[in-house]
């Protein structure tokens, strides 16, 4: 410690005893130490937020704002349009480079794929799940829900039902 900073050695001010700036320089060196309060920095809000506003929505950055269907159906059509491209750029390059492809052959090996992706496409879009029946009755109401197995036999038909 030099003998600026040793409170012993510290002459006080004027007007002072040594007593009272003795106990001055404790409470200065006890407020220096003393830990600071807890501030909070941050602040967390537990209270339920609306289901809506009355603020119009705004559209986001991106594409516009469309139905389920017609998002569906634009990324078929860009995903078509790839394809397409990619096909049709590979054959042509392939009939410069080659010099000698004959673009018939060209036409049939790289549009093979694309018919048949097609029709896989057709095939998938016609085998969805059959729809679910909901049938709403008023007043008693009878199911039967038997199995009825029926045979049919000989030259002049006679039909037989069992239960």
């Amino acid at each position: 410690m030099t003998p600026e900073t040793n409170p012993s050695t510290v002459r006080p001010a004027a007007g002072m005893s040594d007593d009272v700036a003795a106990a001055e320089a404790r409470r200065i060196i006890a407020d220096a130490y003393r830990p600071t309060p807890e501030t909070p920095t941050a602040h967390h809000d537990d209270t339920p937020l609306p289901r809506y506003g009355s603020t119009p929505p705004v559209a986001q950055p991106g594409r516009p704002p469309m139905s389920q269907g017609a998002t569906d159906a634009s990324v078929l059509m860009l995903s078509g349009a790839a394809a397409t491209s990619m096909t049709g750029l590979t054959a042509a390059v392939l009939m410069y480079v080659s010099q000698t492809a004959n673009p018939v052959v060209c036409a049939i090996v790289f549009g093979a794929p694309s018919l048949f992706v097609l029709a896989l496409a057709r095939l998938a879009k016609r085998a969805q799940p059959a729809p679910d029946i909901h049938q709403h009755y008023e007043g008693p109401v009878y199911q039967d829900q038997r199995n009825v197995h029926t045979t049919t036999r000989g030259v002049w038909a006679k039909t037989t039902n069992k239960q």
